[in-house]
């Protein structure tokens, strides 16, 4: 059993504990990795969440997003190098499939929140009617 099938009921169990039931997202969209990162790894670990979210909760995960712009790694930065390093990273490849809807973007681990609030910015100024956030973990600041 690989670690998102694992984890993804934490995420599950806390969206279900605090979530209105008219307030269920639309649409799951895991943060995208550039791809000569996913080749380098071979896998991305927001994906592998949310699909195991998709599955258990019966939402659709639509693959709507990319990351046009390879970056430094954000572990080494601090808050406002991250801001920067993320500016116009991701772009929106598949407007029609977010407009107006109400979107859990998943992560599996948030820090400073930059890539986050960079990827909701892009996804509300494309259409996105809501965003809201879903990660598995949050460092300490």
């Amino acid at each position: 059993m690989n670690l998102a099938k694992l984890a993804s009921p934490i995420i599950q169990q806390r969206y279900l504990s605090r979530t209105d039931p008219l307030a269920t997202p639309d649409t799951i969209i895991a943060i995208p990795l550039h791809w000569r990162r996913y080749w380098q790894r071979g896998f991305n670990q927001s994906e592998l969440l949310a699909n195991s979210l998709s599955r258990q909760l019966k939402i659709p995960l639509v693959k709507a997003l990319t990351r046009c712009r390879s970056t430094t790694m954000q572990q080494s930065l601090n808050a406002e190098q991250r801001q920067r390093n993320l500016h116009n990273a991701f772009a929106v490849t598949k407007p029609e499939l977010i407009q107006g809807r109400r979107i859990a973007l998943v992560d599996d681990v948030m820090t400073t929140g930059a890539t986050a609030t960079e990827v909701a910015r892009t996804l509300l100024s494309a259409g996105a009617g809501e965003v809201h956030i879903w990660v598995l973990a949050r460092t300490p600041r």
